[in-house]
This record gives C-alpha cells, sequence and structure tokens, in this order.
C-alpha cells in the first residue's frame, strides 16, 4: 500500500478515524451575489473570508433592473465589494448585471458553474427573499453552495463542522464538495439523523465506511447519533448544531419536481429558514 493511503484508524469504539496529512484540494475561486442592502453586505464578507483563507478569486455579482435608479444602487453596491477587497487584499473581479426578477437566478446558477463555490445570503422573513436565487443555485449550476445566515457577524470558522449524512446522493456529493473545507476543518462530526429511514444497522455500517471514505482525505471524523423522537429531522439538526457550538452543517439539499420546476424538500426548506450558522449544500 502507497504511504499516502494508509489509513490510521484511533480510538476506534467512539467512532474516530484519523490519518496521516496529505494533499488536499483546494478552492481557487468562487462567485458572491451583491446584496443591495448593505445591512446585508454580511454574506459578502464571509465570502471574501473563504477567499482569504484559500487565497481564493471572488467575483462579486450585483443584479439590477433596467432603470436608472436600480443600476445607481447596483453600482453603489459593487464600490463596497470592491472596497472589502481591498482590505482584505483578496483577488477579485465585479460584473453588473442587467436582468428581470424572473431571469436572474437563472442567469447567476448558470455563472456559477464556472466557479468552485457560489455564497448567498438566507432569505430574510422581514425582507429580501432569496429563495429563487438558492434554489436555481442547488439545482442548476452543478456547485455547491453556502447559504449565510442573515444574522451572521463572523467570518468563515472551521472549528467544528456537522456534515448530515444518510447515505443518500445528495449527502455524498455534499460531503465530497465540502472536502476542501472539510481538510481544514479541527473537528468534524458525521451527524446520522435516527428515524425509520436510517434507523437501521445497514446506516450505520454506511456511516463507518464513509468515515473510512473521509479518513483518506485527512478529514478527521467522528460518527454521531442522535435520535429524531418526537421532533422532526431538521429540528434534530439545528439541536445538535446548537448543543456542540458547530460552525458549518454540510448536508445534502432535496427537492420535489413540480411541473417543469423543482422545489425545495422540506428538511432543506426548514434548515434554510431556522439555521443560525452557515449551511454548504450540494444536490
Amino acid at each position: 500500500m502507497h504511504p499516502s493511503h494508509k489509513i490510521e484508524i484511533a480510538n476506534h469504539m467512539n467512532g474516530e478515524l484519523r490519518l496521516d496529512p496529505g494533499p488536499v484540494t483546494m478552492i481557487k475561486d468562487l462567485v458572491v451575489n451583491l446584496e443591495h442592502n448593505s445591512e446585508r453586505d454580511r454574506s459578502r464578507d464571509f465570502a471574501i473570508s473563504i477567499a482569504e483563507a484559500f487565497h481564493a478569486h471572488i467575483a462579486g455579482i450585483a443584479f439590477c433592473k433596467m432603470t436608472a435608479e436600480s443600476e445607481k444602487v447596483a453600482l453603489a453596491t459593487i464600490e463596497r465589494f470592491d472596497a472589502a477587497a481591498r482590505r482584505s487584499m483578496v483577488s477579485a473581479e465585479h460584473r453588473l448585471l442587467k436582468a428581470t426578477a424572473t431571469e436572474a437566478p437563472t442567469i447567476l446558477s448558470n455563472l456559477t458553474r464556472r466557479f468552485d463555490l457560489g455564497v448567498l445570503m438566507q432569505s430574510d422573513p422581514d425582507g429580501v427573499n432569496n429563495n429563487a436565487f438558492i434554489e436555481a443555485l442547488l439545482f442548476q449550476s452543478g456547485r455547491p453552495l453556502i447559504v449565510v445566515p442573515y444574522i451572521q457577524k463572523d467570518g468563515l470558522n472551521l472549528e467544528h463542522v456537522t456534515c448530515c449524512w444518510d447515505g443518500s446522493r445528495a449527502a455524498a456529493r455534499a460531503i465530497n464538495d465540502a472536502l476542501p473545507l472539510l481538510a481544514k476543518t479541527t473537528a468534524v462530526d458525521l451527524l446520522i439523523v435516527l428515524n425509520e429511514k436510517t434507523n437501521t444497522d445497514q446506516n450505520r455500517i454506511r456511516g463507518a465506511e464513509i468515515g473510512k471514505h473521509l479518513a483518506r482525505h485527512n478529514v478527521n471524523i467522528r460518527i454521531k447519533t442522535t435520535p429524531a423522537g418526537d421532533i422532526d429531522v431538521s429540528s434534530a439538526i439545528l439541536s445538535y448544531v446548537t448543543d456542540n457550538s458547530s460552525s458549518l452543517i454540510v448536508m445534502g439539499g432535496y427537492g420535489h419536481a413540480k411541473l417543469r420546476e423543482v422545489i425545495l424538500g422540506g428538511v432543506t426548506r426548514d434548515i434554510l429558514k431556522s439555521m443560525t450558522v452557515p449551511v454548504l449544500m450540494s444536490h
């Protein structure tokens, strides 16, 4: 066996898997949707913090409608982005795109295909609704998406990440897409929510196998389970994240076909509604 493939399983009874250091995948570029409201620049700042951590290029995208006033607001948004990028000394570009509210999500999802990662802000129940952008990037871009809470104050924090695992295609895709982040993480919990779907011996085996896979990528994993009990899956996940002070959630994004569109599934929708830490999603 090649030395770089050697797995060292430490404290196996506690579900901890460890591997000697090796090469890691990197994020080279990312794109962030710039918010017109300066109070929602937190998603921009979070995206810039990712660019700083990975020495990556960042593209700030500002949409405007076909009016002079809308363009003026978008240009002010770009000025704030450029100033923030200069302060952080990251490689950056901006783009001003004119589009209707209906066109913008598809345009952004198509653009995101040329980057490693997309960043958006969570919808604000009392303000901006970003659900159309989130759905478009999640289901159409083919790239991972990080959704930033509208209450977010800090930049990227990789001290403790919770990866949600149910053995599904979307969960596997999300964990794979998150590898550049997981490789920098101090602690990673592989969380299995036990309910009618997952509470089987087979699922526990799948958890061990994906844990070994991550160990080969130099990710230190702790396999954890939590019962859903009388609460739903999303509440179980959010409660675990709060109780264990997780700084990032990684999970598959699920949807249901409706006519020609795909709309968010129940767990995905509920997480995005009630999240208090950033969420990386893939479909």
